[in-house]
């Protein structure tokens, strides 16, 4: 699907390292050459047309990405990552916490949804409470996260859908049983987006952050969060700069040629046909699980029954440097590693070499898959 609008995928290796990041789509790839092209940029707030072409485009691009996400252009923050916007969003509200309170973290997150917590947490004399996925599929239920929550919970952060074995939590039932206990949750939705559309108003939380370079275009940081929050909690800024929201979030000069392709990535994604891309994604998903398990020698991890279409596995006797390495000779793009699953890798008993990660998106396709399954075949006879 849509391959065509990939110029990354004209090398002619298949790619299924987009848990990592994904190709960038063409038409953000040629919004930023064309901003960059423009003589347009310029800081923001000047009194001169270029400034006020600067602060027309951040104005678009915060429409766009709310709109993706189904929120509010005035509760959008750009950064330079999901992790920067994490740590900064954590602290201020860590600033809130009292000794005593509670943090509810799981192990099935990436560490940018876990170490800024405990960071705050720590610094708050509060304390992190993890909820655990079943440890046979690694699903994650609500049931999990409500048996540690309690009345000194304060915040519960999780994800979308995990990085490493793309289980996709109970998310709207964790969110509910989390505001039920009066606590605000964060979603770490990196690893969602480009998979399912998004809507933080169904979903229900509180803050939510993901990353553009996931969704086809460049690497800018993306944070939705309450407008009430935003405004409330104090986050670490220069004396100079705005206090009004969302700017007050937003540290140093915004990327503004990256915010032209953020714009562009975002109206993308929204346009696709997410009915088609979840079945096309799934049916990869699906093939590449039962070539696997069929390989002797091959273990894989996870068995979650909702889940965004990324797999990981180990093969018997080999690294996973190994496993990546010779599917790279075969021009075949995975991950090894724990990929900041740190928490689960320790769950697993993986460490300290983890496994090896491959993930589908939109633009693959069957022969991407064949191609996993015949290199792998020939790495694990």
């Amino acid at each position: 699907m849509n391959a065509e609008r990939f110029p990354g995928l004209r090398d002619g290796w298949a790619r299924l390292d987009g848990p990592a990041g994904s190709q960038m789509v063409d038409v953000a790839i040629e919004a930023m050459a064309e901003w960059m092209r423009s003589g347009r940029s310029a800081n923001q707030h000047g009194a001169f047309a270029a400034a006020d072409a600067s602060d027309a485009l951040v104005d678009a691009a915060r429409a766009s990405a709310a709109a993706l996400l189904g929120g509010d252009a005035r509760e959008i923050a750009f950064g330079p990552s999901m992790t920067t916007l994490t740590l900064a969003f954590s602290a201020a509200a860590g600033r809130t916490l009292h000794p005593g309170d509670e943090i509810v973290c799981t192990r099935l997150d990436h560490d940018a949804n876990v170490r800024p917590w405990l960071i705050a947490a720590e610094r708050a004399g509060a304390r992190v409470r993890f909820a655990e996925p079943d440890p046979e599929t690694l699903e994650l239920p609500a049931s999990a996260v409500e048996a540690v929550l309690s009345e000194r919970t304060r915040w519960v952060a999780v994800t979308a859908a995990s990085n490493a074995v793309g289980t996709v939590p109970e998310l709207e039932a964790i969110v509910a049983a989390a505001h039920a206990a009066g606590a605000h949750v964060y979603v770490d939705a990196v690893h969602a987006a480009p998979h399912r559309r998004l809507d933080v108003a169904t979903i229900g939380c509180d803050a939510l952050a993901c990353s553009s370079y996931k969704w086809f275009g460049p690497h800018v940081g993306v944070l939705w969060a309450r407008h009430e929050l935003l405004s409330e909690l104090e986050p670490d800024k220069l004396r100079p700069s705005p206090d009004t929201v969302p700017e007050r979030w937003e540290t140093g000069t915004l990327p503004f040629e990256s915010l032209a392709g953020v714009q562009a990535a975002a109206d993308y994604v929204r346009g696709l046909d997410w009915d088609a891309v979840h079945a096309h994604e799934q049916a990869l998903l699906g093939t590449a699980l039962a070539g696997l398990a069929g390989i002797p020698g091959v273990r894989l991890h996870g068995a979650a029954r909702r889940r965004a279409p990324t797999l990981m596995f180990s093969v018997d006797r080999r690294t996973p440097r190994e496993v990546a390495a010779a599917l790279a000779e075969r021009e075949v793009a995975v991950w090894d590693g724990n990929y900041y699953a740190w928490e689960l890798e320790r769950l697993l008993g993986l460490e300290p070499d983890g496994a090896v990660r491959a993930g589908f998106l939109h633009y693959n396709g069957p022969a991407d898959v064949e191609r996993l399954l015949d290199g792998v075949a020939g790495v694990a006879g």
